[in-house]
């Protein structure tokens, strides 16, 4: 018998809206017939969309869970994400499909490296291309786009073991970081340490995209634990931490924008036990910027993950799986 399994269309998908409320601004969440309405500390009405059209929501800051909020998770198909005041999410519920079995075997069966490897590929490409796209480039930048291609070349022909795949991708992204990040004086990036105000920045916004990621895995019925280049660890989402390496560079590229504008400057963290931190009532705006870049690439990454799935589903060549350009 054939498996068959409705799915969402990008048609749906674009009119989907992704939510978030600050509770730590005292604003509160409440539901009128099936309508999610967010208010105020006044009590006035601030938001407020139909639940049908809730693709995720997202609540920062300490919240307790009514049966109300959960039971139209369920009936509307939207996940929660429960996160801290500094941004780091402590648990989700909602927002799955189950039953789809014979994609799960697929992805339990799968041993290869051909998917990790193309993964990789797109994601050095559109450094490259982010170093590309840099106005008045120095040598120095030339030079790093030059060494750049060498590991495009390099990853495209490597027929080695996963080690030394990743050491090809570490290498590039050394360089990648080095030269993006030239406007501030750049130490490394070092994810969840929090050493300076960008590596901090960069978590945030890194946070949403792969809770987004996973949020579209999740339609499709994936064990998101199950990944093609990540390989299994107990607790972490292998898969997301796959699928989110290309769509990096959209975070990248808006950190650096708002460091140029002023949106993102080191006063707006304070610093605990070693860690940049970001100053709760700056959630909002650090929120906003890394969220409009998303959005400028909402298709694309909604698109990516309907056509990763079906060239998974059907064993298709590599050639014929997804990638993504900056546009």
């Amino acid at each position: 018998m054939r498996q068959v399994v409705a799915m969402m269309t990008s048609k749906d998908f674009e009119a989907k809206q992704i939510v978030f409320v600050f509770l730590q601004n005292k604003e509160k969440i409440s539901f009128r017939n099936d309508n999610l309405t967010i208010t105020d500390k006044d009590g006035k009405i601030k938001y407020q969309i139909t639940c049908y059209r809730i693709f995720a929501l997202f609540v920062v800051g300490h919240f307790v869970l009514t049966s109300g909020i959960i039971q139209r998770s369920h009936k509307f198909g939207f996940p929660i994400f429960l996160l801290t005041n500094t941004m780091k999410v402590y648990d989700s519920l909602g927002g799955k499909m189950e039953g789809n079995t014979l994609l799960r075997k697929k992805q339990y069966k799968y041993k290869g490296l051909n998917i990790g490897r193309h993964i990789l590929l797109n994601k050095v490409t559109c450094q490259r291309e982010m170093l590309n796209r840099q106005r008045d480039k120095d040598t120095e930048m030339k030079g790093a786009i030059t060494l750049l291609d060498g590991y495009i070349d390099s990853i495209q022909k490597h027929d080695g073991d996963l080690e030394s795949l990743l050491g090809l991708e570490g290498s590039a992204a050394r360089i990648y970081f080095r030269n993006h990040f030239n406007n501030i004086e750049w130490n490394g990036r070092q994810p969840r340490i929090k050493r300076d105000f960008v590596n901090a920045t960069l978590d945030i916004g890194y946070t949403i995209l792969f809770n987004i990621i996973d949020c579209l895995l999740r339609i499709y019925g994936f064990d998101t634990y199950c990944g093609v280049l990540h390989r299994q660890f107990y607790m972490r989402k292998s898969l997301v931490c796959d699928l989110v390496e290309p769509f990096r560079v959209i975070i990248d590229g808006a950190v650096r924008k708002a460091i140029n504008l002023g949106q993102c400057k080191e006063d707006d963290f304070r610093l605990v036990n070693h860690q940049y931190m970001l100053n709760w009532d700056k959630n909002p705006d650090y929120v906003k910027f890394s969220m409009m870049a998303i959005l400028d690439h909402k298709i694309q990454i909604f698109n990516y993950i309907q056509q990763y799935y079906r060239s998974f589903m059907k064993g298709r060549a590599i050639k014929e799986y997804p990638v993504f350009m900056m546009e």
